[in-house]
């Protein structure tokens, strides 16, 4: 017999927990999220989950209140009897902390997977962790979606001639000649230097773009220096246009007006992470059919490989 599937979210994603479901083909079950005076959160289901497979749906970008909040609501459902509580994070935070750079610092993404497993959830579903070694931080099944998925088909409807791809930096050539390859084309790499996070001291283009349709790849888009210095760069080398295909919007701080102010064409992003203006410059495509398939596809015991990175 099959387990009943309840579909909840929340406050994180909610708009894209929406899209998730409808998808699915299921009105998102009932969760209230309290909160007390003191900002404490106290989740509660609305609905009984016992014996169900639940889906908790909620992206982990700050503030991390969103990571507590998913936290207790995993604590809730267990509690709840639910038969399997099943994490759907669009974009795990604290990814960028995957490893120690230097002496005495903490491997937040580390710390964020013992959070999950010690609260009980059994399997987590992402997109596009900034490195695929995390998947190792986990002692649980792990489902790690490819963004490419849902963005390769928009970068085909422009039709674009003379495509070439760009990293913007060493650590995400991998990336780039993945995605390139789906289209049978070359890359270019922006090596920069950095004095401190978030902050380029220098920058240069190895490979030639005179004449190109260039596409930078990456999978997060933090402050926006490096893709904006990127794209004003590879313009300068002679770039026909230069777009940037990026899964996670985190946009912080002088993001919009970076990107507004570029020499980006257009910046296409997911809805992992819910943007917090609005921005001509950037393009939107969803993730909520390729969750609620890959969704699908847990529930009925079926392969979920062509979903993967």
């Amino acid at each position: 017999m099959a387990q009943q599937v309840k579909i909840f979210t929340g406050n994180a994603s909610h708009d894209l927990g929406e899209q998730i479901a409808a998808a699915y083909g299921m009105p998102l079950g009932d969760l209230s999220i309290q909160r007390f005076a003191d900002a404490e959160l106290g989740p509660s289901f609305n609905e009984s989950v016992r014996g169900c497979a639940v889906f908790l749906i909620q992206s982990t970008n700050p503030p991390a209140e969103n990571l507590m909040e998913l936290a207790l609501m995993v604590d809730a459902a267990k509690r709840a009897s639910a038969y399997k509580v099943n994490i759907v994070m669009p974009y795990m935070g604290y990814a960028r902390q995957d490893r120690k750079d230097k002496p005495r610092v903490s491997i937040g993404a580390k710390v964020v997977a013992n959070m999950i497993q010690s609260v009980g959830a059994d399997r987590l579903m992402t997109c596009d962790l900034h490195a695929g070694q995390i998947q190792g931080f986990f002692d649980i099944p792990v489902d790690h979606l490819d963004g490419a998925a849902v963005t390769v088909p928009y970068i085909k409807s422009l039709n674009l001639d003379n495509l070439l791809f760009a990293s913007p930096d060493v650590g995400g050539v991998v990336r780039t000649r993945a995605y390139a390859k789906r289209f049978g084309a070359e890359i270019v790499v922006c090596d920069k230097m950095r004095l401190r996070a978030n902050e380029i001291a220098s920058m240069q283009v190895i490979g030639d773009v005179a004449g190109h349709n260039v596409v930078l790849v990456d999978d997060i888009v933090d402050t926006a220096g490096t893709i904006c210095k990127a794209a004003d760069l590879l313009m300068e080398r002679g770039a026909k246009s230069v777009r940037a295909v990026i899964t996670h919007p985190v946009l912080s701080g002088p993001a919009h007006d970076r990107i507004r102010n570029s020499a980006l064409e257009e910046l296409i992003v997911t809805d992992t992470i819910p943007l917090r203006e609005e921005n001509k410059k950037i393009k939107v495509v969803s993730v909520a059919a390729l969750f609620a398939q890959a969704m699908h596809n847990v529930v009925s015991h079926e392969s979920i490989s062509s979903l993967f990175i």
